[in-house]
C-alpha cells in the first residue's frame, strides 16, 4: 500500500510561487494515475490537477491551467505541483492523492483511494 506525504506550502505572495511535492512510500508508486485536490476555507474539496502513471499525460482545473504544472519521478517516487503566478483565491489545503482507476476518472475525488495528510499554501494579496 502506497503512503503519501505532502511538502513545499506556505506563504507567499500574490504573483509568486510555490513547488509542491508529494512524496509516496511504496513500490507501486508507478503504477497509479495521482492527482492534486484542494480546499478552501468553507468550501469543498476541489480537483486541480492530475498525472497518468506514466507521466505522459496531465490534466488541469480551468482555474489553474497555465499557471499550475503537474510533474513526476517514479524513481525518486515523488509527484510534483508548479505552482506560478498565485492568487489569493489559490489559498487552500492542498492534498495529493492515488487512484487506481481509470484516467477517465481523473477528476473524481471518490475514485481516490489514497490520500496525504495535506499542505497549507496561503498566498497574500
Amino acid at each position: 500500500q502506497v503512503q503519501l506525504v505532502e511538502s513545499g506550502g506556505g506563504l507567499v505572495q500574490a504573483g509568486g510561487s510555490l513547488r509542491l511535492s508529494c512524496a509516496a512510500s511504496g513500490r507501486t508508486f508507478g503504477a497509479y494515475n495521482m492527482g492534486w485536490f484542494r480546499q478552501a476555507p468553507g468550501k469543498e474539496r476541489e480537483f486541480v490537477a492530475a498525472i497518468t502513471w506514466s507521466g505522459g499525460t496531465t490534466d488541469y482545473a480551468d482555474s489553474v491551467k497555465g499557471r499550475f504544472t503537474v510533474s513526476r519521478d517514479n524513481v525518486k517516487n515523488t509527484m510534483y505541483l508548479q505552482m506560478e503566478a498565485l492568487k489569493p483565491e489559490d489559498t487552500a489545503v492542498y492534498f495529493c492523492a492515488a487512484t487506481g482507476s481509470s484516467w477517465f476518472e481523473k477528476r473524481t475525488e471518490s475514485r481516490y483511494n489514497i490520500w496525504g495528510q495535506g499542505t497549507q499554501v496561503t498566498v497574500s494579496s
